[in-house]
């Protein structure tokens, strides 16, 4: 399985975003430890390490999309514009994709209640289609390519 890194520039930007929530609740830490926490949400030992991973070419075999690449289609059938956060081969010609909507995605169709999504993780082919269908038979997420 091949796990696919956000740049490195996003990275940092998840440190100085932790930082910032971190010194808001009252915790200040130095800006190489919230470095290293994001290291370690990402399930690596240290910065360095996902560092290195992240400056290697960040494209996925077999897909024509990359980690921080826009992206728009259909999610629940519903219109979505957004970025990929996170890309991973899953095996089977199926790929793991985290995807954060520009604006949030109501994935209710009943009329007197609403689900808004705003980030989703779901598992998509070669083609950008999500093997999971609804009852109807849409796929859950339809990226257009």
């Amino acid at each position: 399985m091949t796990t696919i890194y956000p740049s490195t520039e996003e990275l940092k930007a998840q440190a100085r975003r932790l930082r910032q929530a971190m010194a808001e609740r009252g915790s200040d830490i130095p800006h190489s430890a919230a470095l290293e926490l994001v290291a370690k949400q990402h399930g690596l030992r240290d910065w360095n390490t996902l560092s290195a991973l992240a400056a290697k070419p960040n494209a996925a075999p077999g897909v024509p999309f990359a980690v921080g690449s826009a992206v728009h289609g259909r999610y629940l059938n519903q219109p979505f514009t957004g970025k990929i956060l996170a890309l991973s081969e899953q095996g089977g010609g199926l790929h793991k994709i985290t995807i954060h909507f520009d604006e949030p995605v109501d994935v209710v169709t009943f009329e007197s209640f609403s689900a808004f999504r705003r980030r989703i993780n779901a598992q998509i082919d070669a083609d950008g289609l999500s093997p999971r269908k609804t009852s109807n038979g849409v796929p859950h997420l339809m990226l257009d390519i």
